[in-house]
Parts: structure tokens; C-alpha cells; sequence
């Protein structure tokens, strides 16, 4: 929400001022650092609301900065967007993976810089369904305490492990959760979760929910997202 402080780090001037000005224009506060070192040290004595970090950093690269941050207990719960020039995969889900919220990709509209902004701040103020029992999507409506699934109005079966997949990608609309952490939600010690397996299992749940299927997006090369809203 406007007020809350977004630290920038970013080496690049003219993306800085880009992002800051259209930030501040939104009622946000917005400090800035030109170096991974300088942006380390600034997030820990500012503890910013949220973190836009550049992945192609002078000295300490952006990938280090968000290692940093997600292991130092005053800061690993700061949200973390990545901004990268490369759209590299393995940049991405390396980030993705360490704990990042989201990234993007430049070049960059000001309209999409504001919407991820706002997105993962409501998301960071408690307002996904992390704890709901029933959440609805458009006409998609997951019921976890019955594990029962509704498309329509109409119930839909599906196996332990679509729904358990289902119901992780709607507890974080909008978030890009890459296919490590989708394993890692669904590993029960019972069976075997590949990359390969949680393709299929997608695949799977897109069928079976017919018109609500497309509210599962493919984020080429890194994952999987639940539309925030539709």
C-alpha cells in the first residue's frame, strides 16, 4: 500500500530513476543503492517493505544480495523482486528458488512495475489465502478442509497429489513457484516428484478442470503460476 518503502537496488541510473519516479508517483517511499554491498547494508538498517533487485550487479551480483537477505533472520522475510536484463532461466529459478516473490524482466512498462509491486505487497500483508479453507477463483472453488473441488458449481475428482498441487499453486496467486519448489511442496517421502511428473501432473489437472484450466499459466522454462485474478 502507498507509504510502505521499497528499497531499489539497481546500478543502471536511468532504470533507477524510472523506478523511482513512477513509485514515489504511487505513494511509495524509495531508497536506493547502486551496489550489491551498498543495497546489503541499506536493507538491513532500513528493512524495507519490499526489494527490487537488480540480478546484474557491480560486486556482489544480484543472486548473492538475495542469498544474503534470505538467510539473515532480519531480513528473509522482506518479498524480493528481481529485475534481469537476461531472460535466463537458470537466473531465474536459482531466484526464484532462493526465495524470491517474483521478477522482471527488462525492458519493463511502468503499469507492470506498479501491478507486481502492489501484487506481492498485498500478498506479503496477509491478503492471499494462505490460511483460507475455501477460496474461490473465478468459478474455480478449492474447499481444503473437505478437499473438494468445484468448477462451476460442479464437482470435480481429482487424485491426493492434483489436489494438493492445485490447492499450493491458489495459496499464492500470481506467484511464479518454479518446478523445484512445486516438488518440494509435493514430496511425501512415498514417492518419486521429477520436473517430468509435475508437467504431467499439470497437464492432468488442466483437463479435469475444463474452463478453469487455463487459470494455471505456464512461465516458460521456470514454473507454474495460478492467475491472481480472472
Amino acid at each position: 500500500m502507498p507509504g510502505e518503502t521499497v528499497l531499489v537496488i539497481e546500478d543502471e541510473q536511468d532504470i533507477a530513476d524510472l523506478i523511482s519516479f513512477n513509485l514515489e508517483r504511487e505513494g511509495y517511499k524509495v531508497e536506493r543503492a547502486s551496489t550489491g554491498e551498498d543495497g546489503l547494508t541499506r536493507a538491513k538498517i532500513i528493512l524495507p517493505q519490499l526489494v527490487l533487485l537488480d540480478l546484474m550487479l557491480p560486486g556482489l551480483n544480484g543472486l548473492d544480495v538475495c542469498r544474503s537477505l534470505q538467510s539473515e533472520p532480519s531480513t528473509r522475510n522482506i518479498p524480493i523482486i528481481m529485475l534481469t536484463a537476461r531472460n535466463e532461466d537458470a537466473d531465474i529459478v536459482t531466484g526464484l528458488e532462493m526465495g524470491a516473490s517474483d521478477y522482471i524482466t527488462k525492458p519493463f512498462s511502468p503499469r507492470v512495475l506498479i501491478a507486481r509491486v502492489r501484487a506481492v505487497l498485498r500478498r506479503t500483508n496477509g491478503e492471499e489465502a494462505e490460511a483460507v479453507s475455501e477460496q474461490k477463483i473465478g468459478e474455480l472453488v478449492i474447499n481444503r478442509e473437505k478437499r473438494r473441488i468445484l468448477v462451476a458449481g460442479s464437482a470435480v475428482d481429482l487424485t491426493q497429489t492434483e489436489f494438493d498441487l492445485l490447492s499450493h499453486l491458489a495459496r499464492r496467486p500470481g506467484w511464479v513457484l518454479s518446478r523445484g519448489q512445486l516438488i518440494d511442496a509435493l514430496r511425501d517421502g512415498r514417492h518419486v516428484v521429477t520436473d517430468r511428473a509435475i508437467d504431467v501432473q499439470v497437464a492432468n489437472l488442466r483437463k479435469k478442470l475444463g474452463g478453469c484450466g487455463d487459470y494455471i499459466e505456464t512461465v516458460r522454462g521456470v514454473g507454474y503460476r495460478m492467475k491472481e485474478s480472472v
